[in-house]
C-alpha cells in the first residue's frame, strides 16, 4: 500500500512538520517521586519516538490540586520545568516537535492525592461516576478506587484557575516545549464545564451552553495571550451514541454532542489556535464520529484536525486522503513501535503492545521495545 499520504507536507501553526503522524498523549506514570518530576528514562522514551511529525506529551497536571492518578507528571515546580528540560533537549536533539498537555483533572481525583487530603474539585458538587482513579498504597505500589464527592469551584478560584493555566504555558516554554495542548477531553476539568452532565453552576459559567462552554473560551484565551495562539492546541473527546453507560474518562456524553462542540470549535477558530485534536471512542464496538460532524469540523476550524482512536495505518490514510483530517495520531502502536513512522513508510510489521505495563514500573514495555531490524 501507498502510505504518502503520510509523508506530504504538513503546517502546524508556524510550524513545518516532517510528517503527519502523531505520538498523542498517552498517561505512562513514570515521574520521580517525591514531587512527580520528569526524569532521564521520560527523556529516552520521547527521544525514541521523535521520528513523529508531531508529538505530545502525556497530560501534566498544572498545580496539586490537579492530580488524580499516582505517579503522573506535573509542570508546576522549579523542579518539573528542569525534568521537563531533558525532555525537550532529546527530542529537539533529534529534530522533533513537541507540545506539553496541560492537564487538570478536576473532580476524577481522590483526597488522598489532594493537598492536605482536601475535596477534589469541580464546576459542581457532582461526583465522577463510570471512573476509578489510581492512588499510591506503597512505594511503587497503587490501587484503583472510586474518585472522592468534589466541592465546587468557588467564583475567585475559577478565575485563579485560569491563570494558574496562563503560567503553566510560561512555564513550558521555559521547559523548551514549542508549544502546549490544553486537555479538554475524557471528562477532566474543562470537559466538566463544558458538560451538561457535570455542570450545575448558576453563574457565569454554568446553564446554558455559551455558558458552559466560557470556561474553556478563558482558558484558551489566555493561553494564546501569554505564548501566542498559533502555539496551542486544544483536544476533545466527543461521544455520540453509546449502547453502555458512559465512561468518564472517555468523555461526557451529552445530549447534542454536534451543537457542542462544534461551538466550542468555532470558539476556538475565532481565537486562531493552532489545532484541534479529537479523541474518537475507542473501546470495542464503540460509536464512530458521524460523517456529518467531520464535515462540519472541516468546515468550520481553519487551523490543523488531529485524530486519535483506534486507527489502522489504512483507516488514517483513508481519512488523511479524505481531507477530513490532517494528521492522525497512534496511541498504541507507537506505544510499542518506537521507530513507527518508519515503520509506516516502509510497511514493516508492527510490534505487539504489553498492556501489563502501560502504567507505572521502569523501562520494561517503556523504552524496550526494539526499533525494526531488516534482514
Amino acid at each position: 500500500m501507498d502510505n504518502n499520504a503520510y509523508f506530504t507536507p504538513v503546517t502546524l501553526g508556524n510550524l513545518s512538520l516532517k510528517n503527519r503522524i502523531v505520538l498523542p498523549p498517552l498517561t505512562r506514570s513514570r515521574s520521580s517521586r517525591p514531587g512527580n518530576i520528569p526524569n532521564d528514562l521520560m527523556a529516552t522514551y520521547y527521544r525514541q519516538r521523535s521520528d513523529a511529525g508531531f508529538m505530545v506529551t502525556e497530560g501534566t497536571q498544572i498545580e496539586p490540586r490537579g492530580q488524580g492518578y499516582a505517579w503522573t507528571p506535573g509542570i508546576y515546580t522549579a523542579d518539573q520545568i528542569q525534568g521537563w528540560k531533558k525532555v525537550t533537549q532529546a527530542v529537539h536533539a533529534k529534530g522533533g516537535v513537541i507540545f506539553a498537555q496541560l492537564w487538570h483533572v478536576g473532580r476524577v481525583s481522590h483526597t488522598s492525592l489532594q493537598p492536605n487530603g482536601a475535596a477534589p474539585v469541580g464546576p459542581s458538587a457532582i461526583p465522577a461516576k463510570g471512573v476509578k482513579v489510581f492512588i499510591e498504597t506503597g512505594k511503587n505500589t497503587g490501587k484503583l478506587v472510586e474518585p472522592s464527592m468534589p466541592r465546587a469551584l468557588r467564583h475567585e478560584e475559577i478565575k485563579n484557575l485560569i491563570s494558574l493555566y496562563a503560567q503553566a504555558a510560561r512555564n513550558a516554554l521555559e521547559a523548551g516545549f514549542d508549544g502546549v495542548e490544553l486537555h479538554s477531553a475524557n471528562g477532566y476539568l474543562v470537559n466538566q464545564f463544558i458538560s451538561e452532565k457535570s455542570n450545575q453552576r448558576e453563574d457565569e459559567y454554568g446553564g446554558n451552553l455559551g455558558n458552559r462552554l466560557r470556561f474553556l473560551h478563558d482558558v484558551v484565551q489566555a493561553l494564546a495571550n501569554t505564548i501566542g495562539a498559533d502555539r496551542v492546541g486544544v483536544r476533545f473527546s466527543p461521544l455520540f451514541s453509546t449502547t453502555h453507560e458512559p465512561r468518564t474518562y472517555l468523555g461526557l456524553l451529552e445530549d447534542n454532542p454536534h451543537q457542542t462542540y462544534i461551538e466550542a470549535i468555532k470558539i476556538l477558530e475565532k481565537i486562531g489556535i493552532a489545532y484541534v485534536s479529537i479523541a474518537e471512542a475507542d473501546w470495542d464496538n464503540a460509536p464512530t464520529l458521524p460523517l456529518d460532524f467531520r464535515q462540519d469540523m472541516r468546515k468550520t476550524f481553519s487551523g490543523c484536525i488531529i485524530c486519535a482512536g483506534r486507527y489502522t495505518v489504512e483507516s488514517g490514510q483513508k481519512i488523511l486522503e479524505s481531507g477530513l483530517a490532517d494528521m492522525i495520531a497512534f496511541g498504541r502502536n507507537f506505544i510499542a513501535n518506537p521507530d513507527l513512522p518508519s515503520r509506516i513508510k516502509h510497511s514493516w510489521p508492527l510490534n505487539p503492545l504489553d498492556e501489563s505495563t502501560l502504567f507505572g514500573g521502569g523501562a520494561k514495555g517503556y523504552t524496550d521495545y526494539p526499533a525494526y531490524k531488516q534482514a
